[in-house]
Formats: structure tokens, sequence, C-alpha cells
């Protein structure tokens, strides 16, 4: 997979550069956020690993731009360790996931592999679903409410799948973490209940009263409309 990182702090890049080199990816490498926007539109990158904090551009408008520029681009970021406002900000800006520094290089590893497979799997005939006065095309990551155009990540599109193929039951959070993340049901809901809740902002025409994506209490997420 070709991987773009686009990290300023040397000793970290040169890091992640030896750590996807030698597990075989292709990797190009950018030290500013107006580089990793330029060098993000080139059509070979596959996965961009993203730094928030980073010189002439910060990080969120790097992701921000490139989300819009290229809607189905899995986006991983860096965040510090209890920066949860950073981790909101990115994945509200149309981060897939991210990490937390210090990260281990199994967990990076395997947070890379979980979203270069989605990324990569044989494409699902587009599904259009209207709820709510919200059309949500789902194959092609965009939503629809009031002619105002939604973009949506490969991730919220997933979990839209996933709610509405399950529409009849609540889906728990671990179910949500290992079908849509890749990842062990033991690892942090807490993720789970932030990109639900940027979900929320996108779609909802009143995000504090949820119609389409709905919390069931005690068990997690279920599809609220039909």
């Amino acid at each position: 997979m070709h991987v773009l990182i686009v990290e300023d702090e040397i000793t970290l890049r040169e890091g992640l550069v030896d750590l996807l080199t030698g597990d075989g990816h292709e990797v190009m490498v950018a030290a500013d956020g107006e580089a990793g926007l330029e060098m993000g539109a080139d059509p070979r990158v596959e996965l961009v690993l993203l730094d928030l904090m980073l010189p002439k551009l910060d990080g969120i408008s790097v992701c921000r731009q490139l989300r819009e520029d290229r809607p189905g681009l899995p986006i991983l970021v860096l965040t510090a360790r209890g920066a949860e406002e950073e981790k909101v900000e990115g994945l509200k800006a149309g981060a897939d996931d991210y990490v937390t520094k210090p990260f281990g290089s199994k967990e990076l590893l395997a947070r890379i592999e979980a979203l270069g497979r989605r990324s990569t799997a044989t494409p699902e005939p587009p599904q259009t679903i209207e709820t709510d006065g919200c059309r949500i095309d789902i194959g092609r990551l965009v939503a629809n409410r009031a002619d105002r155009k939604i973009n949506l990540t490969a991730r919220e599109a997933n979990i839209l799948r996933l709610l509405h193929e399950h529409r009849n039951r609540g889906v728990s959070r671990a179910e949500l973490l290992t079908e849509v993340w890749g990842a062990s049901a033991e690892q942090q809901t807490r993720t789970v209940d932030m990109t639900i809740a940027n979900l929320r902002q996108k779609i909802e025409a009143d995000p504090s009263n949820p119609r389409i994506v709905v919390t069931v209490k005690g068990v997690g997420y279920a599809w609220g409309s039909e």
C-alpha cells in the first residue's frame, strides 16, 4: 500500500518510515501541512498517516481539505495522549481513525491494515436510504439534507450500513468496533461514541434529539427511522 506520512518531527517521521517500509508498504513523506495537502492529491496515495500539529498548515485543515477532495481516502491521525478535544476535531474534519502517542508498532500496523482492507475491498453497488428528511448514498459516501451536500467518511458510511442492515435490533459498541473498525472488542469504546456524535452532527436535523442513529440504553446504537 502507498502510505503518505505527514509528520514534522524528524525522529518520529524516520521511525514511521522504517516501520512501514519494513512491513512492505511504499512510503511518501511530507514535513509540513502544505506539502502534505499537495502530496495527498497524488492518486498513488492509498492512505494518509497525519499528525495534527504541523507547521505552515495545521493537520485539521489538511484533513478537512483531503476529505473534500478525496472522500474515499483513508486518513489515520496521530494525537497526543489525553487530548480528547484533538481527537474529536480530527474525526469532525473527516479522519477515519486515530492513534494516540505514544503508540505501539503492532497497534499502528493493525489500524493501517484495517483501513487499507476496507479501502481496497470490492465495492458494493451504491445503496441509497431516505430517512427523516435525509438522503444517504452509502456507496458514494455522501448524504443530502435540505439540498445541502454532506460528505461522509468510509467509516461513517459503514456504521450507517451496519445499523441499517440490523435495523430490527440494537448494535453494541463492541460489535461496531469489530465490524467497522476491525478492532478487538476489548479496545476502548469511546472511539465509537465520538464517531457517532460527529456523524449525528452531520446527518441529523437535530443532533441533540437524533432520529436516525439512536442510542439504545445498555446496548449501544440502533437505526431509528424508516
